[in-house]
């Protein structure tokens, strides 16, 4: 097994495999941790801890909505990643809830962007998961954001967007393209104060930055977005202007019990 991954991913030098085998942080798909004295095995997943030489800090903790034996249902702050990626490893929703309930197998069943706050579900065990990841792949799941925003009163709501989203030159953000709709958002208006606005969005669709996007398209840019219209990222360590987008609702009949399950995020946004 040494052999193999000093191979396969040379950006780690072999003594630094070996010492990451020798701590315990490489294991298998079954739990086992791999020495590197290990016979290989073609086929088996391996798992490991990345090393960082330092990672940002959060002021900020996650919450836990819900727990059972098959769920949890977190509801997670601004700025806190939900995988690791990037200079976020610890500091990542996954790696803290796993940490912090004692469940080695949990893996969300859908991601929300870091700058965005609010609900996220994670499955428990590999046994259940399929069930619950068929809800977001047949659209059997009902999802609602709420999001700060410029009002326009020449702007009909609700209102109903559909456009074509890929991937910009710019790896990190979606754009409008012409072709056939992949995207696609129900928008409605909460509350309206000056020139400000609370909107409702339902995405049908679930694409990467949807409703950022559709958003930006319309003229109504959410508060403190830092990439639309344009890219704005403020320094590291400056949370004074958090996104103002929330996970707001997850809805859905339990695939496993069939209880009808309707979750709620404890969080809130504010008008300017």
């Amino acid at each position: 097994m040494l052999d193999f991954l000093t191979e396969r991913l040379p950006a780690v030098s072999r003594e630094g495999w070996q010492e990451r085998m020798e701590a315990g942080v490489v294991v298998d798909e079954r739990g086992r941790a791999v020495l590197p004295d290990r016979a290989f095995e073609g086929g088996l997943r391996l798992y490991y801890y990345r090393s960082l030489p330092s990672e940002p800090a959060l002021p900020f903790s996650e919450a836990v909505v819900y727990q059972d034996e098959h769920l949890v249902v977190a509801d997670k702050p601004h700025f806190m990643p939900v995988t690791p990626s990037g200079r976020y490893l610890h500091n990542t929703l996954l790696v803290r809830l796993k940490r912090r309930l004692g469940l080695p197998e949990l893996s969300p069943l859908h991601r929300i962007d870091r700058d965005t706050a609010g609900l996220v579900m994670l499955s428990v065990h590999q046994a259940t998961r399929g069930a619950y990841q068929a809800l977001f792949r047949d659209r059997q799941i009902i999802k609602h954001y709420e999001a700060v925003a410029p009002w326009r009163a020449d702007l009909t709501f609700p209102r109903d967007h559909r456009s074509r989203l890929e991937e910009s030159p710019q790896f990190f953000r979606m754009q409008e393209v012409s072709g056939e709709p992949n995207s696609y958002t129900h928008i409605q208006v909460l509350e309206v104060t000056g020139d400000w606005a609370r909107y409702l969005l339902s995405p049908v669709t679930g694409k990467r930055h949807q409703l950022r996007v559709h958003m930006a398209a319309l003229g109504l840019p959410l508060r403190n977005d830092p990439f639309y219209p344009v890219v704005n990222d403020p320094p590291e360590g400056d949370y004074s202007r958090p996104l103002q987008l929330l996970a707001r609702s997850l809805e859905f009949v339990d695939p496993v019990t069939g209880v009808q399950r309707v979750f709620e995020s404890r969080q809130a946004l504010s008008l300017p």
